[in-house]
């Protein structure tokens, strides 16, 4: 059964599917820009600093605003528009692209001011994930939501696959830019690697503007729950629900430790230039091949969903996501490094369609808000903590030490979850 294709001319149905479509491009711009952006500065960081801990500094900056903001993003979510929440998220994001491409351009770039927009990059997106994953459960049925989820997914993987080379591609270019517009005098205070900078930046501004534009096109979806004060207890609502679902928790705080122990993204320019020996445009491609896997996997759900052994098939792909981390952590060449992020992508693909289908359909939509709220923080912490907890201990032990360590703690996350959320392991439907 198609996602676009409708057997009636119900005008609801249409337009919901045409809603859809829309959400789909707003991921998928909106993506594209953010991996963009994280390319750039990450390249940009390690430029200035040449040190693991401030690119793992990085990721730090992004989280805390993202945890203070939770609770009350989610709320909002529940009380009031999605679509207008999302789109100023994304205007956020808008202002952060346009400060760091003034600030590259212009040469008073800084560590200090990276940092501090990372915070806004991370308040931006405590608002963001929340009201776009309470979107989409209001734009297609229920019954096609997990082919919904893996659509979705797969198009916004495409997305990661295409805008990090791109956005190196683009960084690589800027000693030709230098040479091409710089004066002699210009060029002795401006590198070729702040003109790539500036390039990448612009571009993600342009995305981020062509995903509001889409966010806005929406017809209005009204949450169904009644507006209440922000108290305490409205606030919490999301944390209350998941502790009296032991399946749910279970299913996002594996995604939780399994990412903060095995993610290595923030490690990969040093991956990239001091292990495999290349530049931006292989950190690029490096940051990509997450997404290669991860569109394939997303495309063949999309087709054939998955309709038996959910939580076994969720606890084993985090596994796989594991080895596939400790065989990178191993590796010095550069494409068996990049085949092993692949496969990295797949099983993360994997494990994400089922962990988002079953929040989604376990949760009543004036819940979905905060929810997804206490659902976003947690693949927060997975990311951008995750992110410090590689640059500290490379700083520590190495960055191989520090790869390798993660992969082995992601498999040892997955025994213990098996015997602790037994009920997640018992999980065979998604319906």
């Amino acid at each position: 059964m198609s996602l676009i294709t409708t057997t009636s001319q119900n005008p609801a149905r249409l337009r919901g599917q045409r809603d859809y479509l829309r959400l789909l491009g707003a991921r998928v711009t909106g993506g594209g820009a953010n991996q963009m952006l994280m390319v750039a500065l990450g390249w940009q960081m390690y430029d200035l600093t040449g040190s693991a801990w401030d690119l793992g500094l990085v990721g730090l900056a992004q989280f805390l605003p993202a945890l203070l903001l939770t609770l009350p993003a989610g709320h909002w979510v529940d009380q009031h528009d999605r679509r207008l929440l999302l789109a100023g998220s994304l205007g956020l994001q808008c202002a952060v692209a346009l400060c760091l491409a003034l600030a590259s351009v212009q040469d008073w770039i800084s560590p200090h001011l990276i940092v501090m927009l990372s915070i806004l990059l991370g308040a931006a997106r405590a608002l963001q994930m929340p009201s776009q994953q309470a979107l989409l459960p209001t734009l297609v049925p229920p019954a096609l939501l997990p082919r919904a989820v893996a659509a979705s997914s797969a198009s916004l993987q495409a997305a990661v696959i295409v805008s990090p080379a791109l956005g190196g591609g683009l960084y690589a270019m800027g000693p030709w830019l230098s040479r091409l517009f710089d004066s002699a005098k210009t060029a002795a205070t401006m590198n070729g690697a702040r003109w790539g900078a500036t390039l990448v930046y612009a571009l993600s501004l342009v995305l981020l503007v062509a995903a509001i534009c889409c966010v806005l096109t929406i017809h209005r979806r009204q949450p169904q729950g009644r507006r209440v004060a922000p108290g305490l207890t409205e606030l919490t609502a999301g944390i209350r629900f998941l502790w009296r679902h032991p399946m749910m928790l279970g299913a996002i705080s594996l995604d939780l430790f399994a990412m903060l122990l095995g993610g290595a993204t923030a490690l990969l320019p040093i991956f990239a230039r001091d292990i495999l020996h290349t530049g931006p445009e292989g950190l690029g491609l490096l940051r990509s091949a997450p997404g290669v896997g991860a569109v394939i996997v997303g495309l063949a759900l999309a087709r054939v969903p998955i309709t038996r052994h959910a939580g076994a098939k969720l606890l084993g792909a985090v596994a796989v996501f594991g080895f596939a981390i400790i065989v990178f952590a191993l590796t010095s060449s550069f494409w068996p490094a990049f085949l092993a992020l692949a496969v990295s992508g797949a099983a993360d693909m994997f494990s994400v369609v089922i962990r988002q289908s079953l929040v989604q359909l376990e949760t009543p939509d004036e819940m979905r808000g905060r929810v997804g709220a206490v659902n976003s923080v947690f693949i927060g912490a997975s990311n951008q903590l995750g992110e410090f907890r590689a640059g500290a201990t490379a700083a520590l032990v190495g960055p191989v030490a520090s790869v390798l360590l993660g992969g082995i703690g992601t498999l040892a996350v997955v025994a213990l979850w098996w015997r602790a959320f037994p009920a997640l392991a018992r999980r065979d439907r998604l319906m």
